[in-house]
């Protein structure tokens, strides 16, 4: 979703987001990055290719805008299926319909690729693979749509590359480990269709997963959600509703990107709560899940989530391969780590 806080985002900000750090960090004297991190774990991760990731990310918007009921859409669909097949993954296809804002049939699909899929102990990882179907921040054509190089593609070609890093290391993770591409997520309401506000119409796909999961009774032991994860000198702080619903999720990961060299991009700060997928799985799929994504509530422009969240400067140009070595390396040295 992440085009703007629900009141509850906004009370659970005034007495939770906006602290400036926790009781851990508030000792001073730059004591907040926590020096003295824990030594690496035990276990040596597979590298993270940024190069093979930047090219999943460019794939994806070689396509077109994704956006439901449309080609490009359909196109990056089969792609997705047909690329987690040849990585050696189980693979189910998640059709289903559901009914946009506006009226819209949307024709949607999940698509959930599992390893280890006998293994009781489970890791889920998931961003959302569609698009934007308006550029409703944007002053120039605010009726197209976007590239979501960004919003959408950078988690997804993240998530690609674990798929193919998983697929072709000699050493597999000691847990199974699903990935999850939720559809519809950015087909919500603007804020100024002149319509009455109508509760839930963004992150489609995560809903209806939490209510129909791919597997009868599905745990994880955890979730992480990844939006927004590849922009140039991208900073993430502490989501509020990860904090809320998952803090030691929250507290693992960024102590494990701080252990590993990526301070610059962990940082330990907080930020408010936002209504992405991961709050639909936590509260509907009873799965605790927290989300990686890029925030800034000191953005002085008012966007908290950069300049070209949901515009049409969402391209690849501002997509780094610096930033996606970052968020897939620490989720790799996570999942190995379990």
């Amino acid at each position: 979703m992440k085009n703007k806080l629900t009141m509850l985002s906004l009370l659970f900000c005034g007495t939770l987001c906006f602290a400036s750090c926790d009781s851990a960090e508030k000792s001073g004297n730059g004591q907040a990055t926590k020096a003295t991190e824990e030594a690496a774990a035990t276990v040596q991760a597979p590298a993270f290719n940024p190069d093979s990731a930047y090219a999943f990310v460019e794939k994806q918007v070689a396509f077109g805008p994704r956006v439901p009921n449309t080609g490009p859409h359909f196109q990056t669909g089969e792609w997705l299926v047909a690329k987690l097949k040849e990585y050696g993954a189980q693979v189910q296809d998640q059709k289903f319909q559901m009914k946009a804002y506006d009226g819209t049939m949307l024709n949607l699909r999940n698509v959930v690729a599992s390893y280890n899929p006998g293994a009781a102990n489970r890791i889920l990882l998931a961003a959302h693979w569609d698009t934007r179907p308006i550029a409703d921040k944007d002053e120039n054509n605010p009726k197209e749509p976007i590239d979501g190089a960004n919003d959408g593609a950078s988690g997804v070609g993240i998530l690609m590359e674990i798929a193919r890093t998983i697929h072709e290391a000699q050493q597999k993770p000691d847990v199974g480990v699903d990935l999850i591409f939720f559809d519809g997520e950015d087909y919500g309401q603007p804020e100024d269709s002149g319509m009455p506000y109508i509760e839930d119409s963004w992150c489609l796909g995560s809903q209806y997963w939490s209510k129909n999961k791919h597997v009868p009774n599905y745990r994880a032991n955890y979730g992480i959600l990844l939006d927004m994860v590849g922009a140039e000198n991208a900073r993430f702080a502490r989501e509020g509703y990860s904090r809320q619903f998952a803090k030691e999720i929250v507290d693992k990961v960024w102590k494990a990107g701080n252990s590993i060299g990526y301070s610059d991009y962990f940082k330990y700060k907080n930020a408010p709560a936002i209504t992405d997928d991961h709050y639909y799985v936590n509260t509907l799929g009873n799965i605790r899940m927290i989300d990686i994504v890029e925030l800034n509530p000191n953005a002085g422009n008012g966007d908290i989530f950069g300049p070209y969240h949901h515009r049409h400067t969402d391209t690849m140009d501002i997509i780094s391969k610096n930033t996606l070595k970052a968020v897939g390396q620490t989720l790799l040295h996570v999942v190995y780590n379990e």
